[in-house]
């Protein structure tokens, strides 16, 4: 059936409500099964409705993932379920349906596929690519153990876009390994694919023929449905080449019609009747059955809740600010080229996209091609801009080192999504990345306290002659005035934001940096208010180079070093300090705040800072308790 609103009362699914283990939906006749997938959709609208979330890729999966349960005894059988956007409906179908509502809160369910949560999340997932190589890994352990089992990557086409997917099926060849891959081929990822490979796909579908399979699991040519084939970015791709799947060393089946569950039944039980590698190829409707989705597939990847309420921050976002900043950029020196793996619109590019088509570059989920495509437009005097997420680029790390900063190339990073991002947990999280990225040569990195500092930092790390990156949050900024007019930073310069009680003899020196500046100068204000004690708070601005010389000057009247990172307090911008006070001989008291060693589950982003300690109250806490004891040891 079609729907066109979200339903906010839960809807009455007789047949989805006795399934809590796949064992239940086995059970049923195949007829059925059209009945479980209508109210599997519903609930799927319902719940994402209450607890917001991934969308369209989950209503395009229902009627694969009944098949897959109905015909693999899961969880013997191992199904790894490739990104995990796409898993809503997986959970609901192995004991979690009522939970669903509580996904991407705090102590509620997560939002990607995790192994301590059930039994039948075989792999952890979250970032994209990685299910064919787990599977094909579980696949040659079970073989080693003499003890098979049927193993199913479900992987979409704009993750097949991955260098890793290919190497994983190289190597699945080469092992002869039993192992059955699902390509779910909806045209998109979360924008539309692009790229060889997606034309590819169109010209299988072009060539007006399935690779189909009989009940005994013969292979045997027939035309396709009459089903329509999204091939609005591929309308060129009309010759059918030799099947790259086949041409790998993989059996290819399909394409076959996602959204007919009694087909895919019919597929599953046949195919899992032979050995060795096979590919099915199923096309399915990003947000089937939902038609604003189907019709909106890009605003409908993910949602907020239907009671959600508007956000009282009315400032831009940083991604937001960003995209101007890069088109303003791009106005003016038209040596500037953009680059992002798949997240045009996340990383606030559509504009720049629109206004310069032929300097923007969607390479698709290539994060590592997408850093050395930018380290060889700058060796021929162009000046490119990568925006990826933090979480992204350790993906391209190696690329990063090797081929970016080892040969000193001018390339600037736009980190988003830096520091914690809430409800999306810790495969999305950016914690890592000053560590990652002050150890390497060459690299400047900075971090703004608000979205106009982020503006000129922008054009602070364009303008620097060699690697450089600026790394800002996920969300919107402080609200404080953008200054059109684009200046440069000093490089390495930082800056005394604020000073209370600047009367008193002890001083404690609160280095902050990026995001929890603001926050730290709520802290020193309550801290000065309680104890008569001088605070006074640096926006360190670098991490790398670091004010070494700030430092030094704050030194002979600062009783204690803190500092503040929404990052890793490991290898983080305070380990950074501390390793320059020890190389300077300076020996003082110091706290490093920032996140913990554990990977945070998710919560709203306001609950994990706060048990990180990193919002303004619990700052406050964490230095009293250390200043008192300092206090204490110095009177005693």
């Amino acid at each position: 059936m079609l729907y066109t609103e979200i339903p906010t009362h839960r809807p009455i699914t007789p047949l989805l409500d006795a399934i809590d283990h796949p064992q239940q939906l086995r059970l049923l006749e195949r007829s059925q099964l059209e009945q479980v997938a209508d109210e599997l959709r519903q609930y799927i609208l319902y719940a994402a409705g209450q607890s917001g979330g991934h969308f369209g890729a989950n209503l395009g999966v229902i009627e694969l993932t009944v098949a897959l349960h109905y015909c693999f005894n899961t969880p013997h059988d191992r199904l790894i379920w490739d990104v995990g956007h796409q898993a809503y409906p997986h959970k609901a179908l192995t004991g979690r349906r009522e939970q669903l509502t509580t996904i991407r809160t705090k102590d509620g369910l997560a939002a990607f596929p995790t192994r301590e949560e059930s039994v039948f999340d075989t792999f952890g997932v979250g970032h994209s690519s990685t299910a064919i190589s787990a599977g094909l890994g579980m696949a040659l352990a079970r073989r080693y153990q003499k003890n098979p089992c049927e193993v199913v990557a479900i992987i979409g086409d704009g993750a097949m876009t991955a260098g890793m997917a290919f190497e994983a099926m190289n190597d699945a060849v080469a092992h002869n390994a039993d192992l059955m891959v699902v390509l779910n081929d909806n045209d998109m990822s979360i924008s539309c694919s692009t790229g060889g490979f997606a034309k590819h796909l169109a010209a299988i579908w072009e060539s007006g023929q399935s690779v189909n399979i009989s009940e005994t699991g013969e292979a045997y040519l027939e035309p396709h449905p009459e089903w329509n084939y999204n091939s609005r970015l591929h309308s060129s791709a009309t010759d059918a080449a030799d099947n790259l799947f086949k041409a790998i060393g993989f059996d290819y089946f399909g394409p076959f019609d996602g959204h007919d569950v009694n087909q895919l039944v019919q597929v599953f039980n046949a195919l899992k009747k032979r050995q060795g590698p096979r590919l099915i190829h199923v096309y399915t409707k990003k947000g089937k059955g939902f038609i604003p989705a189907e019709s909106d597939q890009i605003k409908y990847h993910a949602i907020s809740k239907v009671s959600a309420v508007s956000s009282a921050n009315s400032a831009p976002k940083y991604s937001d600010v960003f995209g101007q900043w890069l088109c303003d950029e791009a106005a003016q020196d038209d040596r500037l080229l953009a680059i992002t793996p798949a997240m045009c619109e996340g990383s606030g590019m559509v504009q720049f996209a629109k206004q310069f088509p032929t300097r923007f570059f969607d390479v698709a989920i290539a994060e590592q091609h997408a850093v050395t495509l930018a380290a060889g437009m700058a060796c021929e005097g162009l000046k490119p801009v990568v925006a990826i997420y933090s979480t992204f680029l350790q993906r391209g790390y190696d690329q990063l080192v090797h081929d970016v900063a080892l040969q000193n190339l001018d390339v600037t990073f736009a980190i988003d999504r830096a520091g914690l991002v809430g409800e999306d947990g810790p495969t999305h999280a950016g914690a890592y990345d000053y560590a990652f990225m002050r150890t390497v040569p060459n690299m400047v990195i900075m971090a703004p306290k608000d979205e106009n500092e982020c503006r000129q930092m922008l054009h602070t790390a364009y303008l620097y002659s060699g690697p450089a990156a600026v790394r800002y949050p996920r969300g919107n900024g402080v609200g404080v005035e953008i200054q059109q007019q684009l200046s440069v930073l000093e490089i390495g310069k930082a800056e005394i934001v604020a000073s209370f009680n600047e009367q008193y003899d002890e001083q404690i020196s609160i280095l902050a940096f990026g995001s929890r500046v603001t926050v730290a100068i709520e802290a020193a204000q309550a801290l000065a208010q309680t104890h008569d004690v001088g605070v006074r708070v640096v926006n360190m601005r670098f991490v790398k180079p670091l004010d070494e010389q700030m430092i030094a000057a704050l030194a002979p009247s600062t009783n204690l070093f803190v500092t503040v990172e929404e990052h890793a307090v490991m290898a983080g911008a305070g380990s950074a300090v501390n390793e320059y006070l020890v190389q300077a001989q300076i020996v003082k008291p110091s706290l490093n705040l920032g996140l913990p060693d554990t990977f945070m589950h998710q919560a709203s982003h306001a609950q994990m800072l706060q048990q990180a300690g990193l919002d303004s109250k619990g700052i406050e806490k964490s230095i009293e308790l250390v200043w008192l004891k300092l206090m204490e040891t110095v009177s005693s």
